[in-house]
């Protein structure tokens, strides 16, 4: 029968990765219980906006491991001739600084010589079939980040045909495009989603009209999805052989992260205990919560699980594409300046408030002061009786994440007698270990049934350490007195070695990087194949692929190139899918257009592929 280390060891880890804008939020996410962190650097990230210096990398770096938790970095933009050379110095910038893996979309980087540091195909590569991923398994990365589009059976049909690492989104804004081919952003004001640069155009107001001309829809919000929420979903993940869960975020704030990657903490850590040795964590550390977590409490567009159980109708949000927040209840009563809603809350002063106005447009206010269950709010807007009134700001749930989560390592401490003194021995959950003989006069105490309590609560003083005192053993022949300041410079001592140790012993993976020559499944590669430099147009020629055109960005006319290709129908969403026809034959006339100010975007449905495109007007 195995033992426990080896059952240990055959355990499939479950990795909870998180996203950071920045140092804090990454600390934050660590100390919730993330197992990884994927932050932007300096440049080539695909959120330009959540940018940071290397000094902070490292920092974040260094803080991770204390945890055994890593660091991620996004180098996913599409790059030109000129900036190769500052990409490959930002790799080994990351690799000096001990970045744990690079996230990548351009092909042209697997054609450098790299450090040894693991390679991450981003979402952006397109990794949405099995052929697509075999390819990249076989090119050498060490994970695939799967289409947001992926269906609970297309998971399982790539991971059947693949052995790569698999890495899926689990929460957060959702685009609507296939991921690294949308051109929106670009066409509209020259601003590259695939150079970190997008607009979110997706999340702007389009009018829908038909060939003739008639309005279907008026300034809604029709390519703007609701979010992604797959926390109830993780063991049929799991199951189908995900093994790292993304949390979707770099532009969201502290407390989103925070409270976000608490609740997915909580849910993995359900599914880690009821496998009994099945599954494990890749990272050390148990995490404590001054909070509940709820993900209706910040910031969420109404929440759907996309096309992971199959096609959903209600997976946009088309009157608003900003955050709602938690349902707080109906109005039942209003008067001078003041409402009252139909169910007990927890409303603060200085929450805000959200709520569909007459014309179905949001609209919100903060609360200057909430007396019982009379709201009085800052400004005063139409308000009928009967409407749903959402809290957007929850201030006092904001303080309580901020301050909420605090992460520590177990160590376990072994006190023996000595010929000279004592011997102390620490060693934490990793198994990593100290132990040092410390020179003492022994003297018996004269309250011995103190002694050993003493040692305890002396050396589970362990301050600023990322660590915890979990078991006590006392060997000794007699209860002997030490003052309370020895113990201390002990314990401080003891620590300081163990925590030295323990970072030595962190375990970084390396990858040696071979050019590999298997063949790329698409032999002609047009602009949305993203080919923006000599070195990925070499990539795809080694791997027997003709690259016809440069990338969208680098073309001088763009007119009639279609910007996007997304699983969200118009026709299914207005119930005109021809193949399942809810109020008999539409009434418009095809095409349809997407009409932004006075640009107007043609649409075509591929329904054999069961996806919508949206094109450039020419």
């Amino acid at each position: 029968m195995a033992n426990k280390a080896e059952e240990n060891k055959k355990a499939i880890e479950l990795e909870l990765l998180a996203p950071a804008k920045d140092f804090n939020a990454g600390k934050l996410a660590i100390l919730a219980g993330a197992d990884a962190v994927y932050i932007g650097g300096p440049q080539f990230s695909a959120r330009s906006a959540a940018g940071n210096s290397w000094e902070d990398i490292g920092a974040l770096v260094k803080f991770a491991h204390q945890y055994y938790a890593k660091i991620y970095l996004p180098i996913n933009t599409i790059f030109f001739d000129e900036e190769a050379v500052a990409v490959k110095e930002a790799i080994y910038k990351a690799y000096e600084i001990g970045v744990d893996a690079i996230i990548i979309q351009d092909m042209g980087i697997m054609e450098m010589d790299l450090p040894p540091i693991p390679i991450f195909a981003s979402t952006q590569a397109h990794n949405y079939e099995a052929g697509q991923v075999k390819f990249l398994e076989e090119a050498g990365f060490s994970r695939v980040i799967l289409a947001r589009e992926c269906s609970l059976e297309q998971i399982k049909r790539i991971r059947e045909n693949t052995k790569v690492d698999l890495e899926v989104f689990v929460h957060g804004a959702l685009c609507v495009s296939f991921s690294g081919r949308c051109y929106l952003s670009q066409a509209i004001c020259g601003k590259s989603a695939n150079r970190g640069k997008c607009i979110q155009a997706c999340r702007l107001p389009f009018s829908l009209v038909d060939a003739n001309g008639k309005e279907l829809a008026k300034d809604k919000f029709l390519l703007s999805l609701k979010d992604f929420n797959l926390s109830g979903s993780l063991q049929e993940l799991i199951d189908a052989g995900v093994t790292s869960f993304k949390i979707e975020g770099r532009l969201k704030s502290e407390i989103y992260v925070g409270n976000v990657v608490a609740k997915y903490r909580q849910e993995l850590d359900k599914i880690i205990a009821a496998g009994k040795g099945k599954y494990k964590r890749p990272s050390s550390g148990i995490t404590e919560l001054d909070f509940e977590p709820d993900l209706e409490r910040t910031f969420n567009r109404g929440y759907t699980d996309y096309f992971f159980h199959g096609r959903q109708k209600e997976i946009v949000s088309v009157d608003s594409q900003k955050s709602l927040g938690k349902l707080m209840g109906k109005v039942k009563e209003k008067g001078d300046g003041y409402f009252i809603l139909d169910r007990e809350n927890d409303l603060k002063n200085g929450d805000g408030l959200c709520w569909f106005d007459e014309k179905d447009n949001l609209t919100g206010t903060n609360i200057n002061l909430v007396e019982d269950e009379v709201i009085y709010p800052n400004k005063w807007f139409s308000l009928k009786i009967g409407t749903d009134v959402y809290r957007n700001l929850d201030t006092a749930f904001g303080k309580k994440v901020l301050n909420g989560a605090d992460r520590r390592v177990a160590v376990d401490f072994i006190i023996k007698e000595a010929e000279k003194g004592f011997s102390v021995s620490a060693k934490d959950e990793d198994g990593n270990a100290v132990e040092k003989e410390f020179i003492f006069e022994k003297k018996l105490a004269k309250k011995p049934e103190l002694v050993e309590n003493s040692w305890k609560q002396q050396f589970s003083k362990l301050g600023d350490s990322p660590f915890y005192a979990r078991n006590f053993s006392f060997q000794s022949s007699q209860p002997y007195f030490l003052p309370m300041s020895v113990l201390n410079d002990w314990r401080r001592e003891l620590i300081s070695d163990l925590f030295k140790i323990r970072i030595k012993n962190y375990c970084r993976i390396l990858v040696e990087h071979k050019k590999a020559d298997n063949p790329y499944p698409y032999k002609e590669l047009d602009y949305s194949f993203n080919v923006a430099n000599s070195l990925a147009r070499k990539f795809y020629q080694r791997h027997g692929a003709e690259v016809l055109e440069e990338s969208f960005e680098q073309q001088k006319d763009t007119s009639g190139k279609k910007l996007m290709t997304t699983r969200h129908c118009l026709r299914y969403f207005l119930g005109a899918c021809p193949k399942n026809l809810e109020e008999g034959k539409p009434d418009f006339k095809e095409p349809l257009s997407l009409v932004y100010n006075d640009r107007k975007f043609q649409l075509s449905f591929d329904c054999d592929k069961c996806v919508m495109e949206v094109w450039n007007e020419e």
